[in-house]
């Protein structure tokens, strides 16, 4: 009798991908651990092919290192590491502010204030899961704007390398609420039509690691603080 498979057979390396990104996220994988890659796809009941693939695309962004002859281990998240994304997502969103700015009107400003109203009764609740999936819809507003779809990928990326690596239980609630009162500045600085001065404040403030540095060592303190 044929093994059934975990996973079904469309789009195979995407459902592999998942199932890896999941594990990773649930904490099944920790960084610096290694993929046995002859146990997964026996536990998957797939050849290594899709398995491999996967995996180049998780290297590719930045989730594991394949060496050559020693395996896959799954990469440490170091505070140089959240520097430099920090200053990557302020780029980025900063840039995406800009080129929204022309398709921005009285709906998308209501959205965010909307999506800012969630964010703040969640964590009122100590609902830390809402808050954060809100917290991502309240930055697509702008980037799903922008009409940048790689800009956007690459910040979805470096957001699941900081924030889903793995998510962590706790979280720090004096950050959060700091972080909801920002959203309140930069949607008055859109709601006046000060694009640039939004811009600047989502680069210089909203993703700067001297100004978010305090909270930033808070919540990663179980981290490596040496490079990689």
């Amino acid at each position: 009798m044929k093994k059934e498979t975990i996973l079904n057979l469309a789009s195979l390396k995407d459902q592999v991908y998942e199932y890896i990104r999941f594990q990773m996220k649930v904490g099944e994988l920790r960084p610096g651990s290694t993929i046995d890659m002859n146990a997964t796809s026996r536990k998957l009941g797939i050849s290594k092919t899709p398995l491999r693939d996967a995996l180049i695309r998780l290297e590719m962004e930045g989730f594991v290192n394949i060496l050559p002859r020693r395996g896959v281990v799954v990469n440490t998240l170091t505070i140089q590491d959240i520097k430099d994304f920090y200053q990557i997502l302020g780029a980025l969103e900063s840039t995406a502010v800009l080129s929204a700015s022309s398709f921005f009107g009285k709906r998308e400003t209501n959205e965010l204030k909307k999506l800012n109203d969630l964010m703040d009764k969640a964590i009122k609740k100590d609902d830390f899961n809402n808050y954060y999936e809100e917290n991502l819809k309240f930055h697509d507003v702008y980037l799903m704007l922008s009409g940048n779809k790689t800009l956007r990928k690459t910040a979805d990326t470096l957001k699941k390398r900081l924030y889903d690596f793995p998510r962590r239980e706790g979280y720090i609630k004096e950050w959060e609420q700091t972080s909801i009162k920002e959203h309140e500045q930069f949607i008055e600085l859109m709601e006046r039509e000060a694009y640039q001065e939004a811009a600047d404040f989502i680069r210089d403030v909203h993703w700067s690691f001297k100004v978010q540095e305090k909270y930033i060592c808070q919540y990663y303190s179980d981290n490596p603080k040496q490079d990689k």
